[in-house]
């Protein structure tokens, strides 16, 4: 990495661990911060998708190992974090991307949907973020965490789309998460912000862009959906030294879809 204000973004000797790693928008973060030297662990459930994730990261150069993991069992966080430790022996940047959805009327949204959506949403979120705190953020009193939000979180959902009234609170409740851990942590060394994607194609957006993907791009002024390249600059900058002096924002990817 060369000098001057390419120092700021260089992740060399740094730990980064990325929940929801194994596709689409985590391992596209993973990759954007290995490219720019941390070794990253990718967190998920299934061992055979993060097997595939970390065998493309190795392959570019990147030094990846996998976690099998699921985070919504309440011992899980602090059980994976004691692993990464004893793999890597520090951990400095925590993405939190592992989420679910659930699609449903809101007078029928069922109990096992809206805590399914909110335990991984926000609980095991938290739960995770807790453990990495308390074992590697505060005793260093340093540490950048980048909480994966959505602009679902900053708006209602329109009408004329599945209902999804679990996932706009739980992404709502990420946002304030966010400032409210900021806020606390801040005079500790440790900087928490979100990053609040538009619509990208993905396994969890795939039904809504499959029924209302026209709609969706007339109405983002970019005139696009979120590439596979798109959320890398902003997590990049937010868990380096480049965001040294940001702390408790919400950076919305989303082609300027909230901003009409």
């Amino acid at each position: 990495m060369s000098t001057g204000a390419h120092r700021l973004f260089d992740l060399s000797g740094r730990v980064a661990v990325v929940t929801g790693a194994s596709r689409g928008l985590g391992l596209q973060i993973a990759e954007a911060l290995g490219e720019f030297g941390a070794r990253v662990a990718l967190v998920s459930r299934k061992s055979g998708d993060l097997d595939a994730a970390a065998a493309r990261l190795v392959g570019s150069g990147i030094e990846a190992r996998f976690f099998a993991t699921d985070l919504a069992q309440p011992e899980a966080g602090a059980a994976l974090v004691k692993r990464i430790s004893d793999a890597f022996g520090r951990i400095d940047v925590l993405v939190n991307n592992a989420g679910a959805t659930w699609g449903a009327p809101a007078e029928d949204y069922p109990d096992a949907g809206w805590e399914k959506v909110f335990d991984l949403n926000v609980g095991a979120l938290f739960r995770l973020t807790q453990a990495v705190a308390r074992a590697h953020f505060l005793p260093r009193s340093k540490g950048a965490i980048v909480n994966i939000a959505s602009i679902e979180g900053l708006m209602g959902h329109h009408w004329s789309r599945p209902g999804s009234v679990a996932y706009n609170a739980s992404k709502g409740a990420v946002v304030n998460l966010t400032r409210a851990l900021a806020a606390e942590w801040g005079p500790r060394g440790i900087r928490v912000n979100a990053i609040a994607p538009g619509y990208f194609p993905s396994k969890m957006a795939s039904a809504v862009i499959d029924a209302h993907g026209d709609d969706l791009i007339e109405q983002t002024p970019l005139g696009k959906l979120g590439s596979e390249n798109d959320l890398k600059g902003a997590a990049l900058l937010f868990a380096s030294d480049a965001g040294g002096h940001i702390t408790g924002q919400i950076l919305a990817v989303d082609g300027g879809f909230t901003i009409i």
